[in-house]
This record gives structure tokens, sequence and C-alpha cells, in this order.
């Protein structure tokens, strides 16, 4: 145990992931013809944890273009859904202390089908939307401790060989500076 140390730190403790497709049933004021088109906008939501949940609470705005009057006239017809989605969290450390929670949006909502519905009165639109919750809580981490100093070994350019090098290009030269003065000295 002298060899081990305990490290307080963040870290990410839970994750959960949730994909949501829901029916919704929207009303508009002139009997449809057809439908032109649907897009979902104004997405905004909020998230809280209750146990070993994470609470999303949102909304966002449903778009149906749509012809009406015979296909005579056309109209958007608007509408803001409310939605509470519960996702489930798989902990990977249970005594974590001081927890936040971050959720990101995976898919945004998205219109994936819409039709006409109740003898061509409603319009019933397909929406998809997923979330990712992450739980960041203190937890402990083990290192191991040693005695000694210790440094790892890095892969660098020794800077000193190219100065050795350029000496001994030196010496190179001054020995065979020496070398022909050797020779008059004979004569």
């Amino acid at each position: 145990m002298k060899h081990l140390r305990q490290i307080v730190t963040k870290a990410v403790v839970a994750k959960g992931k949730k994909r949501t497709e829901s029916c919704e049933v929207l009303r508009p004021p002139n009997t449809p013809s057809s439908i032109l088109g649907c897009w979902v906008i104004n997405h905004s939501f909020q998230s809280k944890k209750h146990g070993k949940f994470v609470e999303v609470v949102g909304k966002f705005d449903i778009n149906v273009w749509y012809a009406h009057h015979d296909h005579s006239k056309t109209s958007v017809f608007t509408e803001t859904i409310n939605y509470k989605d519960r996702v489930r969290l798989n902990y990977r450390d249970s005594d974590s202390t001081g927890e936040d929670v971050h959720v990101r949006v995976i898919q945004q909502p998205n219109c994936t089908e819409a039709i006409i519905i109740e003898n061509g009165t409603q319009f019933q639109v397909m929406v998809e939307r997923e979330h990712l919750a992450e739980v960041v809580g203190e937890t402990k981490v083990c290192i191991q401790v040693h005695d000694q100093d210790f440094e790892e070994e890095w892969a660098y350019n020794d800077e000193s060989s190219s100065s050795s090098s350029h000496s001994s290009s030196s010496s190179s030269s001054s020995s065979s500076h020496n070398h022909g003065h050797d020779q008059s000295s004979s004569l």
C-alpha cells in the first residue's frame, strides 16, 4: 500500500442514451387536402438528475405546410409540442460526489412521417429524437508511486552530436596540418 496513492478527480461516472419516436396528432383550423411539407424547429430542453435517471424536459415546434379548400389555398400550421424523456443511467462508479449532469442532443427532433388522418381533418406526425446524458462526479483514481527518481525515456536528437562533428572536422584539419609539418621537418 505504500506504493499506491489515491487521487480525487472529476470524471464521467455514469452515462445513458435514449432514442424516442413519438406520434403527434395536430388539428389544423382548415380541412387539409394534402401535406406539402413538414419540419421541426425551435428545440429547447432542460435536464435534471433523479436517482438513476436523467429527466429531459423540452419542447419544439412542428410546422406543417398544407393545401386546403380543394387545393386552392395553402397555409402553415404550427403547434408547440412539450415532452418529457427519462434517460436511464449506467453507473461505473457508484460512490461519487458533487455530480453534474450534461445532456447532449445526438438527433434533433426530426419529422420522419406526416399523414392526414381522421377522415381528412387531422395530421399525424412521427417525430424522432435522441439524447445522450453524462454524469460527471468526483471519484478516486489509484496510481503507483516510485520511491526513486524516475524519468521516462525520450526520443530526441542530441544537439551535442552536431557540435562534436564540427570539432572532429577541425581536429582532422589540424592533424592533416601537423602531418604536413612533419613532412617538411623530415626533409
